[in-house]
This record gives structure tokens, C-alpha cells and sequence, in this order.
């Protein structure tokens, strides 16, 4: 019996030390992104597993801190990050002691207010810092008198970016600084414009997770949001202008170039279908899906009418696929193949700066015919619920008479 409780102690003993070393084990903090997002700073700190932290703040100079619990700093991160933020000036990053990572903000002013979540798939911490207190945009009206405007919140998604170049062209063209080069010109057409916000997923070479593309738009409760890619097939002729809107469907060069965007097989894409049924029932509902066709077909509209007389190109229609970077969008949105990378003759267009100032020309005449027409609509239906609320109150009008 004495024997039969030493190797108890003993299993008990070396059971302990394998749950202590297994929750002793340190997470490392991987990798850390900064976007610049209209009026906040957003931060995205991806680690390995799920995050125990603290915060803090310091004075003399202004200073807020995570201390990341338990945790390891991937030695290849930068040490200092320059933002352009109205709080932040810059980021620092260290290893604080052998068991805590810490992030610290080096502040411009002390009030500012922040909001911070954690998301799996990967593993993150997501942190948005910004100017305490929502300041209304404003402008001017010609007498003077300062009146407050509705700005349309517009986020463009350039997509691929960093260790993901998307789909490269005979020459070397790189799908992900075609379109890295084509919002950055849809937002700069659009900064003067009063009634417009936009909002760049990325504004530099980075990889950004598909799901967290429309996360940002989410957050920031978007107005729209439109993915910009360039198409590329096996088949060097295909050539020309297709748009996308998230939805199931059985065309198999649309099914091959969702599958080519998600980074997925074929043969995946396929399965996907019993697996999604429910869901895009749900998007169908919830996600806006009429507004969804009508972005889209303003925008290729816009884009096929504009090359066609200028370049000539190839008009394949609006299509709809399950690309995963629309899936979650809680806005209007769409997806755009600008053209064929992998086509000689559109890879040497799409390397030309006029012609991606020619797509990015379109794409906001797209957006602007699309919320011009949003608001007829509005107004339509505003007149005829007055006309229909009129006729009902006189119609019981004479039936108390």
C-alpha cells in the first residue's frame, strides 16, 4: 500500500510539473501593424496565442503601455514605429524583462480616449486609440455660417500586400503594388471632397489577414467597402474587366478565380458550397446585398465605359463568387479584377501610371453615381410613405365625416 502511494506522489508530482510548464509556456509576440485611420490610430499586435496583459500610463513625458504578459519578442520586429496620428508620435517595442513584452505610445496629448479587443484565427490584440470625444466635419457655406455634413465613410482594400504578392504578370508585375498604387489614387482624388472619408486597409507593403480587411471596415462602420485586385488565368489571352459581389455560383472561371484570391484550391471552393449555404442566406439579409449589386454595378459601369474608350478593353461582366475578404462585410461591397495580369498586353497597361489613374478615375465616379443614386432612392421612398400616410388620413377622414 506504502509503495502504491509513492508512485501516487510520484505520477501526481510529474503530472503538476507538465500542467505548470504547459501554462508556464510563453506565447511570442510575432508581428505588429500600424494603420492610420481617418481621426485614429490602429494598432494590431499578432501573437501566438491568446494574450494576459496590463496597462498603464506615464507622465513628463505623455506615455499609455501594454505589458504583455508571459510573452517573448519575435527579435526580428522593428523597435520603433513613426505614426502620423493626432495622439500618437511613435510606438516603441522591447522585451521589459524576461517575462513581459511591452508596447508603449508615446503621446502628443493626454486626452485621448482607446479601445482594445483580442481575435482569434490568428491570434491578436487590436488596439485604436483616438482624440477624446467624436468632432462633427464641417464646411463652410458661402455666407460664412459653419454647417455640420455627413461624411461617407469609404474604405478601399488594396488587396494582397507583403509576404502575399498576389498574382505576378510574364514581366514581374506584382498584382499587390498594382493595387497598393490604385487606391492610394482613389484616396487622393477623393481628400478634397467634403462629403467623402476614405479609408485605405493598407497604405504600404504589408500582409494583412483577409478577415481582418473587412474587420476594419466593420469597426469604423463603413459607408462601402470595395476590394481592388487584378485577375491572372492560366490561359495568357484571357484579358478584360470583371466585378465581383459575394454570393454562390456554379461558373467555373468564377469559382477558379474566388479559389486564386482565397489562396485555396479549387477542389476547395467546391466543398465550400454545402458548407456556406446558411451563410450567405444570412449575408443576403444582414449584409446589404441589393445595395451590394447596385455599388457594383455602378462602379464596372464606371470602369468598363472609361477604358473602353480610352484603352479598348474587355467588358466579362458582374459576377458573383464566395471571396472570403467580403465575407463579414456588414456594408455594401464589392470586389474588382481590373484586368488580366497575366495577359502581356493588360500587364504593361497596369504598369502604366495613366491607366491606373484612368481605374482609380473610374472607381470614384463609380462610388459617386452610386450614393447619388442611393439618395434618389431615399427621397423616392420618403414621398411615396408621405403620399401613402396622406391618403390613408383622409381616407379615415371621410369615414368619420
Amino acid at each position: 500500500m506504502l509503495r502504491f502511494f509513492r508512485v501516487l506522489s510520484i505520477f501526481a508530482f510529474v503530472a503538476l510539473s507538465a500542467f505548470s510548464a504547459f501554462a508556464q509556456e510563453k506565447i511570442q509576440v510575432k508581428d505588429i501593424r500600424c494603420y492610420e485611420l481617418s481621426e485614429r490610430l490602429r494598432v494590431v499586435i499578432e501573437t501566438t496565442g491568446i494574450s494576459e496583459f496590463v496597462k498603464g500610463e506615464l507622465k513628463n513625458p505623455e506615455r499609455l503601455f501594454f505589458d504583455i504578459k508571459n510573452a517573448s519578442l519575435n527579435k526580428e520586429l522593428k523597435k520603433e514605429y513613426s505614426v502620423n496620428s493626432p495622439v500618437v508620435s511613435k510606438i516603441r517595442v522591447g522585451q521589459f524583462d524576461a517575462n513581459t513584452v511591452r508596447i508603449v505610445f508615446d503621446l502628443k496629448k493626454p486626452d485621448y480616449e482607446f479601445k482594445i479587443i483580442q481575435l482569434e484565427d490568428p491570434f491578436r490584440m487590436v488596439i485604436d486609440i483616438y482624440p477624446r470625444g467624436n468632432a462633427k466635419s464641417s464646411i463652410k457655406s458661402d455666407d460664412g455660417e459653419v454647417k455640420n455634413i455627413l461624411k461617407r465613410k469609404i474604405v478601399i482594400d488594396p488587396g494582397h500586400g507583403g509576404k502575399d504578392p498576389g498574382a505576378i504578370g510574364p514581366s514581374g508585375l506584382k498584382e499587390k503594388d498594382v493595387t497598393l498604387d490604385i487606391a492610394l489614387k482613389v484616396k487622393e482624388l477623393l481628400k478634397n471632397e467634403p462629403s467623402f472619408e476614405v479609408i485605405l486597409t493598407r497604405d504600404r507593403d504589408v500582409f494583412i489577414p483577409l478577415n481582418e480587411r473587412t474587420e476594419i471596415a466593420n469597426r469604423l462602420q463603413a459607408d462601402l467597402f470595395i476590394s481592388i485586385h487584378a485577375n491572372a488565368s492560366s490561359n495568357s489571352y484571357a484579358r478584360g474587366i470583371e466585378t465581383y459581389i459575394l454570393n454562390w455560383t456554379d461558373d467555373e472561371e468564377a469559382i477558379r478565380v474566388a479559389a486564386r484570391e482565397n489562396a485555396i484550391s479549387i477542389k476547395k471552393m467546391k466543398q465550400l458550397k454545402s458548407e456556406v449555404g446558411f451563410m450567405l442566406a444570412s449575408l443576403e439579409r444582414e449584409a446589404k446585398r441589393d445595395s451590394s449589386v447596385r455599388l457594383a454595378g455602378y462602379v464596372h459601369n464606371s470602369l468598363t465605359e472609361s477604358l473602353k474608350s480610352a484603352f479598348l478593353r474587355h467588358d466579362n461582366g458582374l459576377k458573383g463568387a464566395l471571396f472570403y475578404v467580403l465575407v463579414g462585410a456588414q456594408m455594401p461591397s464589392c470586389l474588382l479584377e481590373v484586368s488580366y495580369i497575366s495577359n502581356p498586353e493588360e500587364e504593361k497597361l497596369l504598369s502604366s501610371d495613366s491607366y491606373r489613374m484612368q481605374i482609380a478615375q473610374s472607381i470614384v465616379e463609380g462610388i459617386k453615381n452610386y450614393f447619388m443614386h442611393t439618395e434618389q432612392i431615399k427621397k423616392v421612398k420618403y414621398t411615396r410613405h408621405n403620399s401613402s400616410k396622406t391618403k390613408v388620413n383622409g381616407q379615415k377622414t371621410k369615414k368619420a365625416i
